[in-house]
């Protein structure tokens, strides 16, 4: 049953990080529709003035890779907790977020590195950004879990 909620956890990190990024690129002068953005790298649909793709495909494959990466790291998350490492704690989660935050900056730092027509974006912005919203996925996840779960100490340690 835990693997069936980790991966409605990671959903709810995945779309809610989704939500405010988006929201952000909104009101912003930044792009960082996360989806839009992995959909152009993976399927190289990156325009010539290295702008993101606004196809269909692009924002399908980009919204199925987000959201399986999501789920692949709160099933680490699960992996980390079943083996006593962190607790499904308010504080555990922002531990976690900045962590997986760092991992994910440093996939994307290669991803634009190895691709051979990654968009033009302000990369070094943008992972900062990267890490800051997984605080924010790792806190959603953790404290979805914790829901699901109903371990029997509070959340907000």
């Amino acid at each position: 049953m835990n693997l069936i909620y980790t991966i409605l956890a990671g959903l709810a990190g995945t779309l809610a990080m989704s939500i405010v990024l988006h929201l952000l690129s909104m009101v912003t002068p930044r792009i960082m529709p996360v989806p839009r953005l992995l959909g152009t790298m993976l399927l190289g649909r990156t325009h010539p003035n290295g702008s993101l793709s606004r196809s269909t495909s692009a924002v399908v494959v980009g919204m199925l890779a987000h959201f399986i990466v999501g789920i692949l790291y709160a099933i680490g998350y699960l992996a980390l907790w079943e083996s006593g490492v962190g607790t499904i704690t308010a504080s555990w989660s922002l531990l976690i977020g900045f962590a997986n935050g760092i991992f994910a900056m440093i996939i994307w730092y290669f991803f634009f590195m190895i691709h051979p027509k990654p968009p033009l974006i302000k990369l070094e912005r943008y992972l900062v950004e990267m890490v800051f919203s997984h605080v924010l996925f790792g806190f959603v996840v953790t404290y979805t879990f914790y829901h699901l779960t109903k371990p029997e100490y509070t959340f907000w340690q």
